[in-house]
């Protein structure tokens, strides 16, 4: 049986309680069953992110792969339902599926990221580029972002009233007139929605290949927040930080083929949810402030 990193565990258990202590107490079992069940052969040890665990395998037909698990939850879901649509094309390949058990068989791809890559700018340039691939039509039983704009407005407007540290007027009324002007108002595309440098992996197949997709289905322009809270140091060392993060945005749009307006609208909104999430959650004081920050310079 695979061996479960106790960091995982312990995250996973204070995030979930019992629930995720019974998860993690069966996932060895569920692992084996699956291996089985796919004919697959560990080749490296169990590596993971915060929900879910990665095996790299060797499978029945002789392909590189992982085996990724992933704790139950709503936003999991739709992860093996994008990978279907994208059939390999700026994704990695979905080979072998179980919903049931939020289960997967993946093609596998190299360890390194667009973290690695040096140049900022290219590495924005490029998550654009692979934004434009993966914005495709998408099928009708996958959530539309559109749907959430006004209980996510209702949802921010209660957090500002109960919040003891609210952010400035002026930053959440942006974030909710973007709701309000933009969020009715959005394709029936698919889009990633985590679309930042680590969950873009190198491929001998294609240059650059996406992973861990939420299979939302709306405004491309959504996906450009995650890249600008991603390699936040370089930011810090520009010598006009706003005029660092607009420059981030214009890179990833122009790549992305999508407004730029909306593109920092966009990730404004985001700024402030992922502010007041970390409030909510105890995001270390530091992760709040450098969010705040982000959720002002982009009004």
């Amino acid at each position: 049986m695979i061996e479960i990193p106790e960091d995982f565990a312990r995250g996973t258990v204070a995030r979930e309680a019992d629930r995720g202590r019974e998860w993690i107490a069966g996932l060895p079992t569920l692992v084996d069953e699956l291996l089985q069940r796919w004919d697959c052969v560990p080749e490296a040890a169990v590596v993971h992110g915060q929900v879910g665990v990665v095996l790299p395998v060797r499978d029945g037909e002789g392909r590189s792969a992982v085996l990724k698990v992933s704790f139950p939850h709503p936003g999991n879901v739709h992860e093996p339902d994008a990978f279907a649509v994208w059939r390999g094309r700026g994704a990695v390949r979905l080979y072998a599926r179980d919903d049931a058990r939020f289960a997967m068989l993946l093609e596998r791809a190299e360890p390194r990221s667009l973290a690695e890559v040096p140049d900022v700018d290219e590495a924005v340039a490029l998550a654009g580029a692979l934004a434009r691939r993966l914005a495709v039509p998408a099928p009708a039983q996958l959530p539309r972002l559109r749907d959430q704009a006004e209980p996510w407005a209702t949802e921010l407007r209660a957090d500002r009233a109960e919040l003891a540290q609210p952010l400035p007027a002026r930053t959440v009324d942006a974030a909710l007139a973007t709701l309000a002007e933009l969020g009715p108002d959005q394709p029936d595309t698919l889009v990633h929605g985590d679309l930042h440098f680590t969950n873009v992996l190198a491929s001998a197949r294609e240059p650059w290949l996406a992973i861990d997709p939420k299979g939302y289905v709306g405004d491309p322009a959504y996906d450009t927040a995650t890249l600008l809270r991603g390699r936040y140091e370089d930011l810090l060392a520009a010598p006009d930080l706003k005029a660092a993060l607009l420059r981030r945005v214009a890179v990833f749009a122009d790549a992305a083929g999508i407004d730029r307006e909306r593109a920092r609208r966009w990730a404004q909104y985001r700024a402030v949810t992922a502010a007041v999430w970390g409030r909510r959650h105890g995001d270390p004081d530091w992760v709040v402030r450098a969010t705040d920050v982000l959720a002002d310079l982009l009004v």
